[in-house]
């Protein structure tokens, strides 16, 4: 009998040891799939992902991984997995969207990762806090104009109205003013095509577009409005101070570092931008406000405060009138809390480890501000509308909540968030001053179909309106 010398025996110890350890090491976090290839969990988790993901956490934990139509997502939802993706240097925001970015405004990777950082300084520095309230009076006279062609009373789907008013006000004031039409036919198109955009732009981001006629349909559309409108929108001169518009300002940096002819790409991208979640917030602030009687009368009785009788004059709105009426940017606020993005992604560039987990790279790292925000750890009463809880933020030094995560983190926050703030500051604070409103619904649901911006309102709510005497 041949015995087996204590030096084998040592040598294979340490080796298995070596491999237990490479192994915990390289462990992932549990997976999702299915037991289709590629498409893997995609059909159940593309039913409802919000309560997908609640669902998933609840079972596997604060990490797990979702495998779905060919990517691998990892979601964090605990300090140790969000410090990660806030801080680590081996994430990415630029190669998480690159993909959907191409697959939404056909601009191509080279063009967006070589773009991307001069684009975001330059609206960082034109949106930002200290060149803010240029935008006041563009938007309050445009604001106006909505404001009277609405008319003196009447009802209407609480959403609509908002577009009604968003639209136009926006696109003139990023773009050029007079550039929304005024033609009914034309305006009820403009309509269409980015509701149609807009809706199906989730789906855009995912899949190739000839499976997407529709969608594929008002995406061209909105390219042909804005090809057709560059030469005047590069011309255009305020008659008031000469100043440029955002588009204006992108347009002279695409001329700059580039031959290539992505002006109505980035058009659209922009466009997508400032209405897309500017309209739903418009919404669920009003709608939180008018389902809160106290709430509703005190906003009220704090505009009466600052401009007199409601309705009576033509007002304009100063920096100093919004700081005076500070309970409206907490509503907004709260409102963006509880309707928060589904998710916000960085691209795993090498392996991280988590836990006890090791993310492997390429994974997409995602972190769900939408259930954060319904963490109790983080937000007491956390299912509840409370703009209070907004006193404790140092807004007056532009700093919003801890673990408030709607406009995304670090490097890469929305770079329009502080002119978006003001641009439904005012809506309210006009809607409010010239009209009497009343819902006629039931606050409605939270669509729980899409993980992209704020969250869309499930149903019909109707308002009626009548202008204040």
């Amino acid at each position: 009998m041949e015995f087996i010398s204590p030096a084998v025996i040592i040598i294979l110890g340490c080796v298995t040891l070596l491999l237990f350890l490479q192994w915990k090491n390289l462990r992932g976090p549990p997976c999702i799939g299915g037991w289709i290839p590629w498409i893997g969990a995609g059909f159940e988790f593309g039913k409802a992902p919000l309560e997908f993901i609640e669902k998933a956490r609840i079972k596997y934990g604060p990490i797990f991984t979702v495998l779905a139509m060919g990517t691998r997502m990892t979601f964090v939802t605990e300090e140790e997995g969000m410090n990660v993706f806030l801080k680590s240097k081996e994430v990415n925001f630029e190669l998480a969207v690159q993909n959907p970015v191409y697959r939404t405004a056909s601009i191509p990777k080279n063009i967006f990762l070589k773009l991307h950082e001069k684009l975001y300084v330059m609206m960082k520095g034109k949106m930002g806090t200290f060149n803010l309230y240029q935008f006041t009076g563009q938007l309050t006279e445009e604001l106006h104009k909505q404001l009277e062609n609405l008319g003196t009373h009447g009802t209407m789907d609480l959403n609509n109205l908002v577009r009604h008013l968003l639209y136009p006000v926006t696109v003139n004031v990023l773009f050029k003013k007079g550039l929304f039409p005024t033609n009914e036919r034309k305006i009820r198109e403009f309509h269409q095509h980015f509701q149609a955009y807009d809706e199906g732009f989730e789906y855009g981001s995912q899949l190739p577009e000839r499976l997407l006629r529709n969608w594929s349909k008002s995406k061209n559309w909105l390219l042909a409005l804005f090809e057709k409108n560059i030469p005047d929108i590069k011309t255009y001169k305020s008659a008031k101070d000469h100043s440029q518009t955002i588009m204006q300002d992108i347009l002279d940096l695409l001329e700059m570092e580039t031959n290539e002819q992505m002006s109505p790409n980035y058009g659209l991208l922009l466009l997508w931008a400032s209405l897309s979640n500017a309209v739903p917030v418009t919404f669920w602030t009003l709608a939180f406000i008018l389902s809160h009687p106290n709430i509703h009368r005190t906003i009220l009785e704090g505009i009466s405060s600052v401009f007199g009788t409601t309705g009576k004059d033509k007002i304009e709105v100063s920096e100093d009138n919004l700081k005076k009426l500070p309970l409206i940017q907490w509503c907004i606020l709260e409102t963006i809390r509880l309707r928060a993005p589904g998710v916000i992604t960085r691209k795993v560039l090498k392996p991280v480890k988590i836990l006890n987990y090791t993310v492997p790279s390429g994974d997409l790292l995602m972190l769900s501000p939408f259930w954060l925000h319904r963490n109790p750890k983080y937000f007491p009463e956390p299912d509840l509308f409370k703009p209070e809880r907004w006193k404790k933020a140092n807004l007056e030094k532009h700093a919003f909540l801890d673990w408030f995560m709607a406009f995304g983190t670090g490097k890469y926050q929305c770079p329009g968030r502080w002119l978006a703030l003001l641009e439904i500051q005012m809506c309210v604070i006009l809607i409010f001053y010239y009209y009497d409103c009343t819902l006629l619904d039931p606050l409605p649901k939270q669509s729980s179909l899409h993980l992209v911006g704020v969250q869309q309102p499930e149903g019909q709510c109707r308002v009626e309106f009548k202008q204040r005497k």
